[in-house]
């Protein structure tokens, strides 16, 4: 019977399967029936002992068993994730609730805590109820229904209360004007005062110019916040496109075309173009990145608690997850991911779903703002960006937003305010943002310049004031309020605010036009450090060099002083302008005769004492039609030559100086344009003009030809008046694609 049984149960390759049972054990008792398969002997063989019985599993036997289970869980697993059995996405958003360091997502150090080996720290969120019952003594649980659970809530319900109370009547106003309205015209004050040169009159830019900075500091907050959610994350990011990604190395500063712009000392990048418009203007700044430049000043005293401080508060993780959003944070990180690799469009789609199934989910909605940003950015189009403020709106509106990213959504609201053009709108932004958070002064600062951008320098200077008053060693609200005084033409009281302001090293502080305005303010005090500033200004990347202090420049175009004509190539003009130099003077004596009104002061505080002013044919590449009927000849003349009727960073006009003026030593706002001076009625002493280290005269129906981008100043100390025909050029070596795209100055 042994013998059939093995047949039965074990015959052929498949008696290993037998197991360890009996029956198996004794149909291996004959070693050599007829009806024992190969299989059997061979288990015989290697598997019994002498007598006969197996002791347990052969080697082959238990390989095969290996290689069934190992099959069968790999076919398991291929089921699983083919068929969709388990919805992994849900079981990980769940884990989120259990986040016991408010980090959004469920990790070892919230288990940790869950289990009681690691204490929570105060600043982390408190666990649901039901989730803190086990750890938490009886006595010590508020009933349901009661405070809320701990300060954030009771600081977010604030803000909510605040955000519900003004969000209709802020809403609807700031829409309305958004919308269709036109960027406002604003104040020229601040832009009078950052002119150095009352020949330098600038025209009103478009709102790209403050579209960069904000752009890199968004992407940076962006960057910031998705990889402290996703720590693991091993995923490559692309970079957003940026609108002037071609533009290289351009240097830019945080503050938008209108009045609070220094326009002959800061690295703006300008465009002539509307957003949607695709043409990029190749400017550059001729000096490196301040970042590969930085040196610290010798007065500079840092304490090693502040540094601390500060790298504490750059650590510090922005909570933008409530405890909703927890549970849907895979879904939040896959519409994210598609965001951070360029794939905006599939990222707004996403986000859009996103809002559509969870309309009261705050991190979504934020989520498809910041792809609509990026959507304008990408297509270039004011519409798509009037969306995207529109949606950072709604974040604000919905309830349960954390505080963290109430703030974000209105202060990026603010920043593409501001690129559109709309100050207003932005500075109803930055009431709110203060209103809601009282306490952070980083916001008061922003305030601030809301303020200037709109100018309104008083109210400005108020904020400031009050900043400093709680944290006296604020360096942004330093240099800002110093820049203030020196508006005020207060200049010994503002140096103290500007150098103290840059030495702390604040963000937003090492800028290149507090540099200059600390170095002119010195200048005019007699104080001999004033060239230290620039020197550092210089090293710091933010001027060319220590004489030549402009900020809208172009890279490798030839630096110096003084010119001869045949080093411009504009030989012609200058034979033109000395030939007729006498028929020039008659026509601007005849207009003083006339119409002294025509003549207008300079009125931008470059003059220590005396009387200084001007008549204009040329301005911005734009003829002065009214002013060309005065005099007439001069104008036919000077239609011949585009070089210096389409140089649109510069002007065409007669300048009259009168006995004891003296102009401080000031710069002109960019390295594109070279200033010829033809004199026409010249005192035999007294008159004289530095450029750099070298002092010149002037002669009558002579040229003198200038980079005013290098440090300049004149004197009259002549016993009558002094009039020059001043006529600018673009730099000779700028190509005709440059002389086409590049913006107005």
């Amino acid at each position: 019977m042994a013998p059939r049984k093995n047949a039965k149960g074990g015959g052929g390759n498949s008696s290993s399967t037998s197991g360890s049972g009996s029956g198996s054990s004794t149909s291996t008792g004959s070693s050599g029936g007829s009806s024992s398969s190969p299989g059997t002997r061979r288990e015989t063989k290697h598997g019994g002992h002498k007598n006969g019985r197996k002791g347990g599993l052969s080697g082959s036997s238990f390989f095969t068993w290996f290689m069934v289970i190992a099959l069968l869980g790999v076919w398991t697993s291929v089921a699983v994730v083919w068929f969709d059995l388990v919805d992994y996405e849900e079981v990980l958003g769940k884990l989120g609730v259990y986040d016991a360091d408010g980090d959004g997502d469920f990790d070892v150090d919230d288990a940790k805590v869950l289990l009681g080996l690691k204490e929570r720290s105060a600043s982390e969120p408190i666990f649901p109820p039901e989730e803190a019952e086990p750890h938490a003594e009886p006595e010590e649980q508020a009933p349901e229904g009661t405070e809320p659970q701990n300060i954030e809530d009771e600081v977010r319900e604030q803000i909510q209360s605040l955000l519900h109370e003004t969000v209709h009547t802020e809403h609807g106003e700031d829409l309305q004007q958004d919308q269709d309205g036109p960027a406002e015209e604003l104040p020229l004050e601040y832009e009078n005062f950052f002119t150095d040169d009352a020949d330098d009159t600038f025209e009103m830019l478009e709102p790209e110019t403050l579209h960069e900075v904000l752009q890199d500091h968004h992407q940076d907050i962006e960057e910031m916040i998705y990889d402290q959610e996703n720590p693991d994350s091993s995923e490559p990011v692309v970079e957003d496109e940026r609108l002037h990604q071609e533009a290289d190395d351009v240097t830019y500063q945080d503050y938008d075309k209108q009045e609070y712009e220094p326009s002959e000392n800061d690295a703006i990048e300008i465009s002539d173009n509307a957003v949607e418009e695709s043409n990029i203007i190749p400017e550059e700044v001729s000096v490196p990145a301040a970042e590969e430049q930085q040196e610290v000043p010798p007065e500079t005293n840092r304490k090693t608690d502040d540094q601390e401080q500060k790298q504490k508060a750059k650590k510090k993780k922005p909570k933008l997850l409530n405890k909703f959003d927890k549970t849907i944070k895979a879904e939040l990180d896959a519409a994210e991911k598609l965001r951070k690799r360029g794939k905006i469009e599939e990222a707004v789609n996403a986000f859009e779903e996103l809002v559509r199934k969870y309309p009261q989910s705050p991190r979504a909605r934020y989520g498809k703002a910041q792809c609509e940003d990026d959507l304008a950015e990408k297509r270039r189009s004011n519409e798509v960006l009037r969306k995207a403020i529109e949606t950072y709106q709604e974040v604000t509106s919905l309830p349960d937003v954390p505080t963290d990213l109430v703030k974000l959504s209105l202060k990026r609201r603010s920043e593409r305010q501001q690129f559109l053009g709309h100050m207003r709108g932005s500075l109803l932004t930055l009431q709110r943002l203060v209103q809601l958070f009282p306490s952070d002064t980083s916001l008061k600062n922003d305030l601030g310049v809301g303020y200037l951008l709109i100018g309104d320098n008083d109210n400005a200077k108020k904020v400031y004031e009050e900043v400093l008053n709680v944290t006296p060693n604020d360096g942004f609200a330093k240099v800002h309020y110093g820049f203030i005084l020196k508006a005020q033409n207060k200049i010994a009281e503002s140096i103290p605010y500007l150098k103290e302001g840059i030495e702390s090293g604040d963000p937003g502080t090492d800028d290149g036009r507090f540099y200059f305005h600390l170095g002119d303010a010195m200048q005019r005090v007699g104080n001999k450090e004033a060239y230290k500033w620039y020197e550092l200004g210089h090293k710091r990347g933010h001027f060319a060099s220590v004489w030549q202090r402009s900020l809208y420049n172009v890279n490798g175009l030839r630096a110096q002083p003084w010119w001869t004509p045949r080093e411009t190539g504009y030989t012609e003009l200058v034979k033109t302008l000395e030939r007729n130099w006498k028929l020039i003077r008659d026509e601007g004596l005849a207009v003083m005769d006339k119409a002294k009104g025509l003549f207008l002061p300079e009125d931008e505080n470059l003059r220590e004492k005396g009387d200084w002013s001007q008549f204009t044919l040329w301005q911005q590449g734009r003829k002065n039609e009214n002013a060309c009927k005065g005099a007439p000849k001069t104008c036919t003349l000077l239609e011949k030559f585009p070089e210096t009727t389409g140089c649109r960073r510069g002007q065409i006009k007669y300048s009259i100086m009168h006995p004891g003026t003296h102009v401080w030593p000031h710069t002109g706002p960019t390295n594109c344009r070279l200033r010829m001076h033809l004199g026409l009625v010249i005192p035999k002493e007294g008159c004289k003009i530095r450029c750099a280290n070298e002092t010149k005269t002037w002669e009558e129906g002579k040229v003198l030809i200038f980079d005013d981008s290098f440090e300049h100043e004149v004197w009259q100390d002549a016993s009558s008046f002094r009039l020059i025909f001043i006529v600018d050029v673009w730099h000779p070596e700028l190509t005709p694609q440059q002389r086409r795209s590049l913006p107005a100055i």
